[in-house]
């Protein structure tokens, strides 16, 4: 079958939900740290709850995959289970904030932020896989890196959105202070708002986007429907007969995932120390804080939109790959230097008896340069591994194959959220020394492209 190309608005489209999903998870990674330590969580213990969310994604997206592959109905495959996650995830933007607000016990606060949390990330993963297997279904070979480029930008700019909300909030005049044990209505207003344009836009992806029906599936993806099997393969089947890229990108992915899984982790707390000089939980400089978190995560977008528009221009997608990784493990590395650091740059006029200062840099500032340059790697990260992984698929088990490979992105930060209390320990308790951490993961990430062998 001659494989008919879409228009920029048809692939812009299929993706264009994923801009109200990556508005919910940016505020979840944003947040979820300044959210618990509020509630009153050691910072040797905040790791742990960034456990719940890659496992929800190692259990669900796998499933999406595999079930969704074998799903038909009026409604499609793939956006069934879009709908359902977005709706879950939705009435859970409304209640995690609140985890404070039902005069419970401190525990027992955390205790419903934790399940309030697990649902959250299930359903955003339950939302967020379709999305991915869409571009697979729907786009030819010669089209995906743009489609891929295209889901990437829109990724980037629900980031946005999401990281600045509760800066915005505070800038017009909401809270952002509350009494011990809850949380500030300049977060609150975040999720809520978030939730909204959630709802609205995985509508519009729901009523512009038309799946396939089965024979003109099987016709594009080239499958013989007489050949196809009667049963779906298992899932360890299909691992055994994954490519080689599925491990060796694997393998890159887990050392980048475990970097940026640290810097969600320990990012309000680092910030305070080092721009605010505060570890005080209760103090308005840690929520000023947060809010600049919220801002450098935004930062961090940026870089990532403007570098995407770079990584075409390498003749090697693997000389890209490595440099974008090594870029950011600098931007890592360069936290602990420029947090510490504020600055005045002068000017000398006439015989020198007046001098002016015309740049004061303080150290929340000089953080964006870091930021920048981490986000260089994140660009790298979303829009790289699937190109090469999808590249060496067939049609018939994408769905499946793309929810095993999500893997490669959840079990790194389990493990390393199940060490993250034993290295910080490491470091001597200072959550600043995590980005170096971090920067060392990046650059091993880095190193490990060099097994990736870019072939069908």
């Amino acid at each position: 079958m001659q494989k008919a190309k879409l228009t920029f608005w048809q692939m812009w489209n299929i993706s264009f939900g994923f801009f109200g999903v990556q508005i919910a998870y940016s505020l979840q990674n944003a947040n979820i740290s300044r959210i618990f330590a509020t509630l009153g969580a050691d910072p040797h213990d905040l790791s742990f709850f960034w456990i719940l969310p890659p496992l929800m994604g190692l259990i669900v997206q796998p499933l999406v995959g595999k079930y969704s592959d074998r799903t038909w109905t009026r409604f499609g495959r793939r956006i069934p289970y879009l709908f359902l996650g977005s709706l879950i995830s939705i009435a859970v933007m409304c209640l995690l904030p609140n985890a404070g607000n039902f005069h419970l016990a401190v525990g027992g606060a955390m205790i419903f932020g934790l399940v309030a949390l697990m649902l959250l990330d299930t359903s955003i993963n339950m939302a967020m896989q379709p999305f991915k297997m869409l571009v697979g279904d729907m786009v030819g070979e010669e089209q995906k890196s743009k489609a891929y480029s295209i889901q990437s930008f829109l990724v980037n700019a629900g980031g946005i959105v999401g990281f600045l909300f509760p800066f915005i909030f505070a800038w017009i005049g909401l809270a952002n202070e509350a009494p011990e044990g809850q949380i500030p209505d300049t977060v609150k207003y975040s999720f809520y708002i978030g939730a909204v344009i959630l709802m609205l836009c995985v509508l519009y992806t729901t009523f512009k986007v038309k799946e396939m029906p089965p024979k003109e599936y099987a016709e594009f993806h080239g499958i013989d429907s007489n050949k196809q099997e009667t049963s779906s393969p298992g899932m360890l089947t299909l691992l055994k007969k994954a490519p080689s890229t599925f491990w060796t990108v694997g393998l890159v992915q887990f050392f980048c995932w475990a970097a940026f899984l640290y810097m969600w982790t320990y990012s309000p707390g680092a910030i305070a120390d080092l721009a605010w000089n505060t570890t005080d939980v209760k103090s308005a400089g840690y929520q000023e804080a947060g809010n600049w978190v919220g801002i450098l995560f935004a930062v961090q977008s940026i870089g990532s939109v403007l570098w995407a528009l770079v990584i075409p221009k390498f003749k090697n997608i693997k000389v890209a790959y490595m440099v974008s990784l090594l870029l950011g493990a600098v931007g890592f590395a360069s936290v602990l230097l420029f947090g510490n650091t504020d600055f005045s740059m002068c000017l000398s006029f006439g015989n020198g008896l007046h001098d002016a200062c015309y740049v004061d840099m303080s150290a929340q500032y000089l953080l964006i340069i870091s930021f920048l340059l981490i986000g260089v790697a994140w660009a790298a990260m979303l829009a790289i591994p699937f190109t090469l992984l999808t590249n060496s698929l067939s049609g018939s088990h994408i769905g499946t194959y793309l929810g095993l490979f999500n893997g490669t992105i959840c079990l790194p930060q389990i493990v390393a959220a199940a060490c993250g209390g034993l290295v910080l320990k490491l470091v001597g308790g200072v959550e600043a020394n995590m980005f170096l951490v971090a920067g060392a993961l990046l650059a091993l990430g880095a190193i490990s492209v060099l097994f990736v062998r870019n072939r069908k």
